[in-house]
């Protein structure tokens, strides 16, 4: 059952919970949890090479990389991988 000392921000209890048990950090935990298309798992998701620059602007805005309005395709893609 979700422990709710995480406060009430989090949107999928339940998948921060799991997040928090294999090992991810608390912000990683919440993004995740909050975001509203988490993507796809186990590399599933088309490579950040077959996306458009503003797909992957949008990405990146929904996790909160910050700067992200100044950067190009290419520092997207790099800050989206690092992330």
């Amino acid at each position: 059952m979700a422990d709710d000392n995480h406060g009430k921000s989090i949107k999928n209890d339940d998948q921060y919970e799991a997040l928090r048990e294999e090992g991810a950090s608390k912000e990683k935990a919440a993004r995740i949890a909050n975001a509203d298309n988490p993507g796809k798992k186990g590399g599933q998701a088309d490579p950040y090479e077959d996306w458009t620059q503003d797909e992957l602007y949008e990405r990146a805005q929904e996790i909160g990389i910050e700067g992200r309005s100044e950067m190009n395709k290419t520092e997207l893609k790099a800050a989206l991988r690092n992330h």
